[in-house]
């Protein structure tokens, strides 16, 4: 996932966490790209996921979560919580390391 523009995929995933889908939700451009809550909720359920991974990359290089990605991934836990939905994990890929929301206690 080493593109010059951000892109946010997500896995979307069954009560077993078995992989449904793996998608690309959005392309955007050097250093953003837009997501919007509604959007992925409304795919998962149309998908019967019952679980999410979000994914996307940082062209910079530097893995560090951004304070847009923080809210965004609040915003969509958020959301699919609502609906019974669980996002187990955010996952931003730079080019020599992979920051997880998990693992630094943001989810």
């Amino acid at each position: 996932m080493h593109e010059k523009t951000e892109h946010f995929r997500l896995l979307f995933l069954d009560k077993k966490n078995a992989l449904i889908a793996d998608e690309v939700q959005q392309q955007g451009t050097v250093d953003s790209a837009p997501v919007y809550p509604r959007e992925v909720v409304k795919r998962a359920l149309e998908l019967s996921a019952t679980a999410l991974i979000l994914v996307h990359n940082h062209p910079s290089g530097d893995p560090t979560p951004s304070r847009a990605d923080i809210e965004m991934t609040r915003a969509i836990a958020d959301a699919a919580r609502a609906v019974n939905i669980v996002v187990h994990d955010h996952l931003i890929v730079a080019r020599a390391s992979t920051a997880s929301f998990k693992s630094l206690g943001l989810l």
